[in-house]
């Protein structure tokens, strides 16, 4: 199979854009941009993301008591680019809060999902970490989520869907 062509089709699928954050056991602050975020379950409450074996933070992430998963809005364009580069001061003039288990929380993220960890799985090059979720927020205000397609970000096009006719029965 030719890896190249493979990731050009999987960039046919827009995703939104986090931060995973964390605080490792010596206390220092973790920060990886990914767009491999995905909910599991309502009951327990779970959700997952996956991260490259080769990740510079992946042993610290693998040990920390508690991570959120910071939503990003279409203003945060560059502070995905500045997690996104490993070996940087990911968290120069980065606004923050502690959040669960000292778990720092972005401010202006539109929505927060603070996790305990609840397991990791092997998936080929990347490991695949589930999150119970202990505590959750959304933002008051009606930012637009930032998206990844084709290698690029984007911003979501069209008419709002009515928040009452959710949940659609597509996979519920």
């Amino acid at each position: 199979m030719d890896e190249r062509q493979f990731r050009n089709a999987l960039a046919e699928y827009a995703t939104g854009v986090t931060i995973v954050t964390a605080l490792s056991k010596s206390g220092e602050k973790i920060g990886m941009t990914m767009t491999s975020f995905n909910t599991v379950s309502l009951d327990p409450p779970l959700v997952l993301f996956s991260v490259g074996v080769k990740a510079l933070s992946l042993d610290a992430l693998r040990e920390a008591d508690a991570y959120v998963v910071n939503i990003l809005a279409r203003t945060q364009e560059n502070l995905s680019n500045q997690f996104a580069r490993a070996s940087s001061d990911k968290w120069a003039g980065v606004h923050h809060t502690e959040g669960h288990k000292g778990a720092p929380r972005l401010t202006n993220a539109i929505a927060q999902f603070e996790c305990e960890p609840y397991a990791c799985h092997e998936g080929g090059d990347h490991l695949i970490f589930l999150g119970r979720v202990v505590n959750f927020r959304t933002s008051d205000t009606a930012a637009e989520p930032l998206l990844f397609f084709r290698g690029r970000y984007h911003s979501v096009a069209g008419p709002r869907i009515d928040v009452d006719a959710w949940p659609l029965p597509l996979h519920y």
